[in-house]
């Protein structure tokens, strides 16, 4: 048997497709992770509304409809989306819904006395939120949002049916082109788990310089 060394370059251009899409989809969700957290917090009944409708909509469909829906149906309705702003946008709505839990979680645990003391220091709800609860929710956000960023990242995976080369679609053209379907497939095991590693530690690490916001008697 040959060795899977010739094996790694295609599969590595492939990754670097695959971390694009980690990359692009990540920036969307922790941005729509945010929005939708807040939404549901809102004291606007129609924001919170329309923030539980996302939230809603994208937990309970399926990522792949969600990703054919955007890729294939948008352009009936005149909208053409490339394939790569097709698969950000959509593993960063799909992503968002779930972050979106993790960010009110995270701000409702903050202890009460702290929206007290806000109040008695007259400072407007916003503030409040974005100064006082949301730096100390931080550290409870990031195991979870790891935890999101890791399946984030699985989930590039299904791209590949709209055609783009990311790690897997090169790894099934590859294994159609040599037939080395147990040497393709275990590297491709390999270098997801590689990966994930990778993510896993940095928001360890990011998690621990944060720890610094964690009030005393909240949630260690």
């Amino acid at each position: 048997m040959p060795p899977p060394f010739d094996l790694l370059p295609p599969l590595l251009g492939g990754l670097v497709v695959t971390l694009q899409l980690t990359a692009g989809g990540a920036c969307v969700a922790l941005v729509l992770s945010f929005a939708g957290g807040l939404g549901r917090l809102a004291r606007n009944a129609p924001l919170r509304a329309l923030a539980g409708l996302y939230i809603e909509v994208f937990r309970g469909t399926s990522a792949l409809v969600q990703l054919f829906w955007v890729y294939f149906v948008l352009p009936f309705f005149g909208v053409d989306i490339d394939a790569m702003t097709a698969g950000i946008l959509v593993l960063g709505l799909n992503i968002g819904a779930y972050g979106s839990e993790v960010v009110r979680g995270a701000i409702q645990a903050v202890p009460s006395g702290q929206y007290e003391a806000a109040t008695a220091l007259n400072l407007s709800r916003a503030r409040t939120i974005w100064r006082i609860a949301i730096p100390q929710a931080l550290p409870a956000m990031i195991p979870p949002a790891g935890n999101l960023l890791i399946e984030l990242l699985k989930t590039t995976a299904l791209v590949s049916l709209i055609a783009i080369s990311e790690l897997t679609f090169v790894a099934q053209t590859l294994r159609a082109d040599t037939l080395r379907t147990a040497e393709i497939f275990s590297l491709v095991l390999l270098v997801y788990f590689g990966v994930a590693m990778v993510l896993a530690y940095g928001m360890r690490t990011l998690e621990h310089r944060l720890s610094r916001w964690r009030h005393p008697g909240g949630y260690r």
